[in-house]
């Protein structure tokens, strides 16, 4: 299964980081101006079940409106916004940590995925996206038919051997 995405910031943090280890000046930004960048990706779950594909996506604070989910080519999308807080006269913010702006994750389905019954629902902040694998991607018991030295036809079940 391959399930990959690629975060051109992520890389450029680790960069970043590497960079303050060894004492380089160069891009040198401190974490306030890191977060004023706006770019941020929502953490992801993927867990791989007998007969489907689950993954889970961490969005608190927004309402299902204001997540799209979007399947194109194989490729599965999610993409939202948080916005910041309208500053309001007699409110001073002395510190922002959350990150606000745009998102997109997009992830490569593998071919045993039935895209045509993918269901997405939301509740408490975590998105899932419930993605079925395909009948003739599951796992089946095939039987071994097999023939004895006088001819007769003999079936071996193949589960019921090996849990012997």
């Amino acid at each position: 299964m391959n399930l990959v995405t690629w975060d051109p910031y992520r890389e450029t943090g680790s960069l970043d980081r590497l960079s303050r280890l060894f004492g380089s000046g160069l891009q040198r930004r401190d974490r306030d101006e890191e977060i004023s960048l706006g770019a941020w990706i929502p953490p992801v779950d993927i867990v791989e079940e007998k007969d489907k594909i689950l993954l889970t996506a961490e969005l608190p604070g927004f309402k299902e409106n204001e997540i799209e989910v979007q399947m194109e080519g194989g490729v599965l999308t999610i993409r939202g916004e948080r916005r910041a807080e309208v500053e309001k006269e007699g409110r001073r913010y002395h510190r922002v940590e959350r990150v606000y702006g745009q998102f997109v994750r997009s992830f490569t389905l593998p071919n045993n995925v039935d895209r045509d019954n993918i269901k997405a629902t939301f509740d408490r902040g975590l998105l899932r996206i419930e993605m079925p694998k395909r009948e003739e991607a599951k796992p089946r018991q095939i039987k071994i038919g097999g023939g004895d030295s006088d001819g007769k036809k003999e079936t071996i079940d193949v589960k019921a051997r090996s849990q012997s």
